[in-house]
């Protein structure tokens, strides 16, 4: 009988530890993970930012002229990840946030047309602080620039924002 208890008390110890390393891996899976959108995510800003200076053209997609959604497009591409083409159709794709939860990768929406409410400017998030959240796009007047939530015209005419890389 005491044999039996200890074969009953090894099996559960075995089985407790196989259940730790497979958590174990689990975490390990996870991390392994995180680690690759975070390398993605950091690909796709750097590719993102050789437009600056791009001047703007609507609807361009190449070194001579690109618009909001061409420059996001081009860049999530170039990394494999095929997001819709225009500003409309991104903002239907992926997640919403809250502002608070924007993080680096994510793409911040804003409605710049006083005849219109609807969205029509996208921008990629290229750096959070506690502070602010600064956004590479194509603006009509300056091309491929980075700007700052804190700017009033942008935290004015903000409307939302989506994750498309979880």
């Amino acid at each position: 009988m005491l044999n039996l208890q200890n074969n009953i008390g090894v099996k559960l110890l075995l089985c407790a530890f196989a259940w730790t390393l497979a958590s174990c891996g689990g975490s390990k899976r996870a991390i392994q993970a995180e680690t690759e959108r975070v390398n993605t995510i950091s690909s796709i800003v750097s590719y993102s930012k050789t437009y600056l200076g791009t001047p703007y053209k609507y609807g361009g997609m190449n070194p001579s002229g690109i618009d909001c959604s061409g420059l996001l497009h081009l860049s999530f591409l170039r990394y494999g990840i095929e997001l819709p083409r225009t500003v409309k159709q991104l903002s239907k794709t992926g997640k919403s946030l809250n502002f608070k939860h924007v993080d680096v990768g994510d793409l911040v929406f804003f409605r710049t047309s006083k005849t219109s409410r609807k969205v029509n400017h996208v921008g990629l998030v290229v750096y959070r602080t506690k502070k602010t959240v600064d956004f590479i796009h194509s603006s009509s007047s300056q091309g491929v620039m980075i700007s700052s939530i804190n700017n009033p015209y942008w935290r004015k005419n903000y409307v939302k924002s989506r994750r498309v890389i979880y």
